[in-house]
């Protein structure tokens, strides 16, 4: 087992962490970046910037953190701690207990999120450490990714049936998929599509706009992040945000009208940002978000619309293993589980009409 310390970045280390985030083990995440921290601050998180460091290598991660009445602080290692294994998962979590200790950061538990693979293997290591399985946050725990690192020939042949054929068909109908601006009509536009889409087919609703503002915009001006539309009458019809983090593509969001006449649209803009994002040096490109591959032809799941459009392209869902708690205080952490979380959560949303998490 590797052997961990952590500590908390240094000012040069923050002015570069999207560069030493993406150089992690695994490449890093889009939701460990400087653009998202950005946004996360101003939506009731304190933002931290801790890192790992073994023999054989050092892992940069964001931590939002949030100060919980006689509780005391709360940490959520948001898509981490990135490691090159679940392997090395217990000598992180011993360097959590370490540092939370040595500095008196008050830190009574720790939400975890590693982007790593959902095996019997990898759920058995995670147990014997302690961590408490809770519920999953983030909707790409269950994602379709696809390998665009080969000719864009040949990862069109790797994509689906259904997917090819819609692609290439918009292709002979002439759609056209159109890269747009920052603009504050086009992020209205994209928001319409979004929420829309949501409401139809993941009977959920997104955050409200200037969460979405926010966000793409501090992606824009870093050159991470790219809107997509296709036009049907003179108004978009199929909308997607993509955003290229190091070698990994995301489609972050996206929307479209349910009622449209041009065949394969969504698919063809989807092959455009693929494209895009290989030019852009990414190998990979996730789609984000899919019910969990054993409900994936779930009708009754809420996300059951956009799996089926997602494993179009590929049928393979990847599962993640999702969030666990690090518990730092027993006592503290009973009281969060019992009613504290809960209260947390209320009090919250009274007082912002925004999500916790």
């Amino acid at each position: 087992m590797r052997t961990f310390t952590a500590r908390f970045a240094t000012t040069d280390e923050i002015a570069r962490w999207d560069e030493l985030v993406t150089a992690n083990p695994n490449g890093g995440n889009l939701l460990q970046s400087e653009a998202y921290a950005e946004t996360k601050k101003h939506y009731g998180w304190d933002i931290r910037h801790l890192v790992y460091e073994c023999a054989d290598y050092s892992s940069y991660n964001l931590v939002l953190e949030k100060r919980i009445p006689l509780l005391g602080r709360y940490w959520y290692l948001i898509k981490g701690p990135d490691v090159a294994g679940v392997e090395d998962l217990p000598g992180v979590l011993e360097a959590n207990r370490e540092f939370v200790a040595r500095e008196r950061l008050g830190v009574f538990a720790i939400r975890i999120e590693p982007d790593i693979v959902a095996t019997d293997t990898s759920r058995a290591v995670i147990r014997g450490l302690g961590a408490v399985k809770v519920h999953n946050l983030q909707p790409n725990d269950n994602t379709v990714i696809l390998n665009i690192a080969p000719d864009s020939e040949a990862v069109l042949k790797s994509l689906s049936s259904r997917g090819r054929n819609a692609v290439r068909r918009a292709m002979r109908e002439g759609v056209e998929v159109q890269s747009m601006e920052a603009t504050e009509e086009n992020f209205r536009a994209m928001y319409s599509l979004m929420h829309g889409t949501l409401e139809t087919k993941a009977s959920v609703g997104p955050r409200e706009f200037g969460y979405f503002r926010r966000f793409w915009g501090g992606f824009m001006e870093r050159g991470q992040g790219h809107l997509y539309f296709v036009h049907e009458n003179g108004v978009p019809s199929v909308g997607a945000f993509v955003i290229n983090y190091g070698h990994k593509g995301t489609y972050k969001d996206g929307g479209s009208l349910q009622k449209r006449n041009q065949y394969g649209d969504s698919h063809l803009l989807q092959w455009q940002a693929m494209n895009d994002m290989k030019a852009l040096g990414c190998t990979e490109y996730d789609l984000c978000g899919t019910p969990p591959s054993d409900r994936v032809k779930d009708p009754e799941h809420p996300y059951y619309g956009l799996g089926l459009f997602k494993t179009s392209f590929n049928k393979t869902v990847t599962d993640f293993v999702g969030c666990y708690d690090q518990v730092l205080s027993s006592a503290k952490y009973t009281v969060w589980t019992r009613i504290g979380e809960r209260v947390a959560r209320q009090i919250h949303t009274r007082r912002t009409g925004q999500q916790f998490y």
